[in-house]
């Protein structure tokens, strides 16, 4: 099921019962983030946002904008950084008492009298880190990635050792920690074994204008053209899902559950067993290894070079291997120009193993990127991914309840880690001599998490022969538009090209396969010989929730009363 517990036509336009709060906070959002747009390296500005994102419940993007803060702190303070005098500059707007508001919080100016001279840039981007250490140590915290909290606490604390709040922030993650190890109170804590990869909202932003209504004629008409060439039987059609569920439940053997729609691939004619359903090609791949032979353009693995006698070289950066003359020029037009001779070839490559996922989701981020730029488009316009639903729940049932009687938070979905949703793609931005400041409507942390939240539920991955670790990744766009099902009626090979057949024999009772005229093609996402627990524990970490296919409500029905 490419579905998820709402319908895809959400947006901030669409939803009711607004809270007058959150309303004028995302409006205030809006002015700083427009501000920003004229005056792009204004820390202060950033601080601003952070603080409104906080406030939102968005502890995620706090810290994003703490971060990117935390960085013109140093642009200012370091003569020669590249952004020095333009991050000096928009300080200097500053340099006058009282301090800025965002500035003025809880400790941070004690021991200024009111009669001190005015603040000199320099010394307003010492007195601005520290903001940053608390909001990046504050906002991690909430996110659950408890080792970079407990760092950026550390830092702060060695250039402020008094501060009360970083002191108190600093405890709170030790009791955590604590907690979570189970050890007792005054047992010393080996902060490296935190844990580091939190969640944070899974949903189409209130701000965000890129995703398309996915179910108009014109989308529709749109996709099926581009479909009628790589799966020319089909039709793309509205498809009507069970809604994922956030946890067990009773309802497995209900005969009526909630639905909802998304988009879904339909046979328009009769498919025989063993036929190809689809055969599509991206150019949207990533591999983790460092010296692996694939193509990088489709990620074909190449024969040994000896063998291969139509691959071809980037005569700029002649590493860079691709399987032939077309892939080269496929990836000259849509992406390679971007990251030619960039040095970032070995970024995110060959990483631990638990580490194995993330990096390749980074990678695909990574070239996504490098499409936007040399497409000179917005990442989320790149066609690869506009009309992917990344399995979002709304802004309200994602939002924290404000007011004074709030009862418990939602419970989040999306992966994050500071690691991979803020550093390292703001690193290879600026590997692709990227100005992360003046591109922020581009490369804002709500766009990445967009397309995290897109390629967590679609992007396809084989694993490695030798050591069974997922190496090499893909998002293939009318692929994934296929829902998933565990008990599905075609079966996958990737191999360059995405292929579909129609299976020869179902999951289910071995029921014979092929497919009727008019039936939705039921892909799988997951290993469908895995036990309904491990699915439904797949799809809670994929796709956002609970499976409720046929097959998962069966099982799990069965198993309750076996143990009844």
């Amino acid at each position: 099921m490419e579905g998820s517990s709402s319908s895809p036509s959400l947006s901030a336009h669409d939803e009711r019962d607004h809270d007058p709060r959150r309303d004028a906070l995302i409006e205030r959002r809006q002015q700083l983030t427009d501000e920003l747009a004229e005056d792009c390296y204004n820390l202060i500005l950033y601080l601003e946002r952070a603080v409104v994102h906080s406030e939102l419940g968005y502890p995620d993007l706090a810290a994003g904008d703490a971060y990117r803060a935390l960085l013109l702190t140093d642009e200012v303070r370091e003569e020669g950084q590249e952004y020095h005098h333009e991050a000096t500059a928009a300080l200097k707007k500053y340099s006058t008492t009282p301090h800025p508001d965002v500035l003025r919080h809880g400790s941070l100016t004690d021991g200024q009298a009111p009669g001190d001279p005015e603040p000199e840039p320099e010394q307003l981007a010492g007195l601005a880190s520290t903001r940053c250490f608390q909001i990046l140590s504050l906002s991690l915290f909430l996110c659950g990635c408890l080792r970079s909290a407990y760092d950026f606490s550390e830092k702060g604390l060695r250039a402020a050792s008094d501060n009360s709040e970083l002191l108190q922030i600093r405890d709170y993650i030790e009791q955590v920690a604590r907690r979570k190890l189970r050890m007792a109170p005054d047992e010393p804590v080996d902060f490296r074994t935190l844990p580091d990869r939190g969640l944070v909202r899974r949903e189409i932003y209130p701000w965000n204008i890129h995703e398309p209504d996915r179910f108009s004629d014109e989308s529709l008409s749109l996709l099926n053209e581009k479909l009628a060439t790589v799966a020319p039987k089909c039709e793309v059609k509205v498809s009507c899902l069970p809604v994922l569920l956030e946890g067990e439940s009773d309802t497995d053997d209900y005969e009526i559950i909630p639905t909802c729609n998304q988009l879904g691939l339909f046979a328009k004619e009769d498919i025989a067993p063993g036929e190809a359903v689809l055969q599509e090609y991206s150019l949207l791949t990533a591999s983790n290894r460092l010296k692996e032979s694939t193509c990088d353009a489709c990620g074909e693995t190449l024969p040994p070079l000896q063998l291969d006698t139509q691959a071809v070289n980037c005569p700029e950066c002649y590493d860079t291997v691709f399987c032939d003359q077309d892939c080269f020029d496929k990836a000259q037009e849509e992406y390679h120009p971007a990251v030619c001779d960039k040095d970032i070839d070995s970024i995110a490559k060959d990483p631990e193993a638990r580490e194995s996922d993330d990096a390749l989701y980074l990678l695909l981020l990574a070239r996504l990127l490098a499409m936007s730029t040399h497409q000179e488009i917005h990442p989320l316009e790149v066609s690869q991914i506009k009309y992917i639903w990344g399995d979002f729940l709304t802004t309200e049932s994602n939002a924290l309840d404000l007011s004074v009687n709030a009862g418990p938070p939602p419970e989040w979905t999306l992966p994050f880690s500071f690691k991979y949703n803020i550093e390292t793609p703001l690193h290879i931005l600026e590997k692709m001599d990227i100005d992360i400041y003046a591109t922020l409507d581009s490369h804002d942390l709500w766009v990445f998490n967009t397309a995290y939240s897109k390629f967590r539920g679609t992007a396809s991955a084989r694993k490695n022969p030798y050591d069974g670790r997922p190496d090499l990744a893909a998002v293939h766009p009318y692929w994934c538009l296929a829902n998933h099902d565990c008990n599905p009626n075609v079966e996958w090979e990737w191999g360059g090209r995405m292929t579909l057949f129609a299976r020869k024999t179902r999951v289910v009772g071995n029921a014979p396969g092929g497919i009727k005229a008019g039936e939705e093609i039921l892909n799988h996402y997951c290993d469908v010989n895995l036990s309904v627990q491990d699915r439904r524990e797949w799809a809670r970490g994929s796709l956002g929730g609970w499976c409720m296919c046929q097959r998962c409500r069966d099982e799990s029905a069965a198993a309750a009363r076996a143990g009844n």
